[in-house]
């Protein structure tokens, strides 16, 4: 969000503290209002969109630690998607707070050892804290499966999104087939969802 907030003249800036004032948020961070059991979409980013997973074993290397973190506070994975400079992925969880605590862990290991490899230890910080929607019903929650297994193209990592293999889109369309994905993207399309996501004003 410093990423955002940068971006915005003075007057978007005041306002925005004066509205996160009014809802008891947090003034510099996103803010997670509801914490209970459910269906969550997680989004983090590479501080300030750099793109630090940019090697494709890198990339894999963190999707597979991600899936390991959540399976360890037993989130139900949906849909996930690892790019070059942030990732999304689709959970159940029993409370919002495993899932803090779980990237907490997760994010401080990356950041250690990608700045030891990358010889920027101490100068460089890699991710920004990360941000949540509550899944309102079945609607929302293929929206947002469509809008995690589209962000490779809309992002111009690749012209079809079966081509991308750091996201789940490969194993729906083993288990379900991409009839299945045919239909549900037709009747789910996820339109501008996620717009704003990396806006620090964005509700949960």
């Amino acid at each position: 969000m410093p990423y955002a907030y940068r971006q915005m003249t003075p007057e978007e800036r005041e306002e925005t503290v004066r509205r996160r004032q009014e809802r008891g948020y947090p003034l510099h961070s996103p803010p997670h209002p509801i914490r209970g059991s459910g269906r969550y979409l997680i989004t983090a980013a590479n501080f300030e969109h750099c793109d630090i997973m940019a090697s494709p074993d890198r990339r894999t290397d963190f999707e597979s630690r991600l899936l390991e973190s959540m399976r360890g506070i037993a989130a139900e994975v949906y849909g996930w998607v690892v790019l070059s400079n942030h990732y999304h992925v689709l959970i159940w969880v029993s409370s919002l707070n495993h899932v803090s605590s779980c990237l907490k862990n997760l994010h401080g290991k990356t950041s250690y050892e990608w700045n030891q490899e990358d010889a920027q230890t101490g100068t460089r910080r890699v991710w920004y804290k990360y941000t949540d929607r509550k899944i309102r019903n079945d609607d929302h929650f293929y929206k947002a499966l469509n809008y995690i297994h589209f962000n490779p193209v809309k992002h111009g990592y690749v012209k079809s999104a079966y081509d991308w293999p750091w996201s789940s889109l490969q194993n729906y369309s083993e288990s379900r087939g991409r009839q299945w994905l045919v239909d549900t993207w037709q009747n789910h399309q996820p339109g501008d969802f996620g717009k704003g996501w990396d806006d620090e004003t964005r509700e949960s």
